[in-house]
């Protein structure tokens, strides 16, 4: 069993729908509500979403198309997307990472030997921004990364506006991001995980 499917929280929450139409037949519905791992077949959607929410602030997206691509090859568990009826409506994409603190190689290195896990974006779609989306598709990624038994804590870079947002999903500041995006600058930010043995006994894992 994965450890996706074994967590109630990112199970698809269903309409309900009635055993019949007006005129006797079956009538079907997609999930009200769905948190699943990406696929790559799902890259092209993550990026539309992810071009429009960060080349207005920034003037660049943290990954390209090749890129979301090459760690849904890799990593796809370490992707959560929120779905609405099918639609991706909110998504992020993280990567393993091996050292203390990221550095320029992170942009684009899964390390499978790490127990970092490097969140390279959270975007939401324009229609659903807010409505508190971003921190709960956190939080449920934050719940699912408890239940991996590799991953000790979470990384991410962003810019000084957004510190405040993090720090409400329950991440510290490190201090400046040795890494840098043209003329951006960021800070680093940690989130702990706790051991898996203890998540295992105390939420179901």
């Amino acid at each position: 069993m994965s450890a996706l499917s074994a967590l109630p929280f990112l199970k698809p929450v269903h309409l309900r729908s009635p055993r019949s139409s007006p005129g006797g037949q079956r009538r079907h519905t997609l999930p009200a509500s769905e948190f699943r791992c990406l696929s790559p077949e799902d890259a092209v959607s993550v990026f539309e979403i992810e071009r429009e929410a960060f080349i207005s602030v920034s003037g660049d997206c943290p990954l390209h198309l090749d890129e979301i691509r090459h760690f849904l090859n890799l990593c796809p568990e370490l992707s959560l997307g929120w779905f609405e009826e099918g639609r991706l409506v909110a998504f992020i994409i993280g990567s393993l990472w091996d050292q203390e603190r990221l550095s320029q190689a992170a942009l684009t290195l899964h390390k499978p030997q790490g127990s970092a896990v490097h969140i390279h974006v959270l975007a939401v779609h324009r229609t659903f921004r807010q409505q508190g989306k971003g921190s709960i598709l956190m939080w449920r990624y934050l719940q699912y990364l408890r239940c991996l038994p590799f991953a000790r804590r979470a990384l991410l870079m962003c810019e000084d506006f957004l510190v405040p947002f993090y720090q409400k999903c329950g991440f510290e500041a490190l201090g400046p991001c040795e890494v840098t995006v043209g003329e951006l600058a960021f800070v680093e930010m940690q989130h702990p995980v706790r051991g898996h043995a203890f998540m295992r006994r105390n939420s179901g894992c």
